[in-house]
């Protein structure tokens, strides 16, 4: 059997109860060693094989999982964040079934939630925004054009942009150029929940200059939207004392 684990955006406290669970039962755990954080694998068996699949093609990754099902033995295939989310756990999904080797997923927090968090953020705020694009700039993995960032920035509502920090200058024009203001708030979540996290707020227009001027070059997050000033919005109706709900009956106020 093959668990496909999220662990997390970074803190070893974020993985899930489910994931740290199947991380001490596991006989072998591939780990995504360029993003997730090592101290997860304290967790594991003395006699746990661990790999890195940031040095493993996929082909090599699929070899080992057939190897543990051959004796039958129990895989953690451990993605970072959410691996439902730029994960590429489809493929080794397909691999597995033309194999005849059974696999589970067990969730995991992404980084914009991890991020969302440590900047105390509400990505739908009443009456500012309902929504939340999550997406990224093409770089050696294409995007759809019917995806472009200028289409998504139409739509003025609250965005996390993965897997883009080393394209920031073209990100923010082209943000700009789907509507976008130049002063809209944004926000750069480097490692997000990682001890070395670190946090600036700027605007779409002074995303590129302030990585520059924290040197910071990858495993950031782009986060924008009126959201991130945590003002504008309107009251939620949920808890409204006029709002009648299934276990709440209406008040006059």
């Amino acid at each position: 059997m093959v668990y496909f684990v999220g662990a997390g955006p970074g803190a070893v406290d974020l993985i899930t109860v489910r994931g740290k669970k199947l991380i001490e039962e596991a006989d072998a755990i591939i780990y995504a060693g360029s993003l997730v954080n090592p101290a997860l694998l304290s967790d594991a068996k003395k006699d746990c094989q661990i790999y890195n699949s940031a040095q493993m093609t996929l082909e090599e990754v699929i070899a080992v999982c057939k190897e543990m099902e051959r004796q039958k033995k129990n895989t953690v295939r451990l993605h970072t964040g959410e691996p439902s989310i730029y994960g590429a756990v489809r493929e080794q999904m397909d691999l597995l079934e033309e194999a005849g080797i059974r696999y589970e997923s067990c969730p995991g927090v992404s980084a914009c939630f991890g991020a969302a968090a440590s900047l105390n953020l509400e990505y739908t705020l009443p009456e500012v925004s309902q929504s939340l694009i999550i997406t990224r700039m093409e770089g050696r993995t294409s995007v759809p054009e019917r995806e472009s960032i200028e289409g998504f920035a139409a739509h003025q509502t609250s965005m996390a942009i993965y897997l883009s920090t080393g394209m920031l200058r073209e990100l923010s024009n082209r943000l700009m150029q789907g509507g976008y203001a130049p002063d809209t708030p944004a926000a750069l979540v480097y490692k997000a929940t990682w001890e070395e996290e670190q946090r600036y707020l700027c605007t779409v227009e002074s995303l590129a200059e302030t990585a520059e001027r924290h040197q910071i070059k990858k495993t950031a997050l782009v986060l924008v939207g009126e959201v991130i000033t945590h003002s504008g919005y309107a009251r939620s109706r949920l808890y409204d004392p006029s709002f009648e709900t299934g276990y709440r009956k209406a008040r006059d106020v």
